[in-house]
């Protein structure tokens, strides 16, 4: 299976996930138009992560023949949202603020920060 097409899936969802996602961060709180872009946010999050699942690794060791290091991020991410969510849905606003910020920082500046290292895909399109 040619997994290009996978990573294009995945980076159609995880930049407009980190756009809104820094969005999120700066501007104020709990305002009907942050639960808008947090639920678009939080949803592209899970499927960013559930389509890195099916990625294999390219780098390093390798679990069960496809998974890598790489993918603890992605289960971090599986379990950060639906943390987050619940935490705000009972009013656990320090909860929810924990889980928004090891999302955003594991899921999307960590695991942004591997994929961009040399021998990985997203680097040599970007640096060729």
């Amino acid at each position: 299976m040619d997994y290009v097409y996978l990573a294009y899936l995945h980076l159609a969802t995880v930049v407009p996930a980190f756009l809104i996602g820094t969005y999120l961060l700066l501007v104020k709180k709990g305002t009907p138009k942050h639960k808008s872009l947090g639920k678009i946010y939080m949803l592209s999050m899970l499927f960013t992560a559930m389509v890195s699942l099916f990625m294999p690794a390219q780098l390093g060791s390798l679990f069960f023949n496809h998974f890598g290091y790489i993918h603890l991020l992605s289960l971090l991410t599986l379990y950060a949202v639906p943390a987050g969510y619940f935490y705000i849905r009972k009013g656990n606003v320090n909860g929810h603020k924990r889980s928004m910020i090891v999302l955003y920082c594991g899921g999307l500046i960590v695991a942004g920060t591997f994929a961009v290292m040399p021998g990985r895909l997203l680097h040599s399109w970007l640096v060729g």
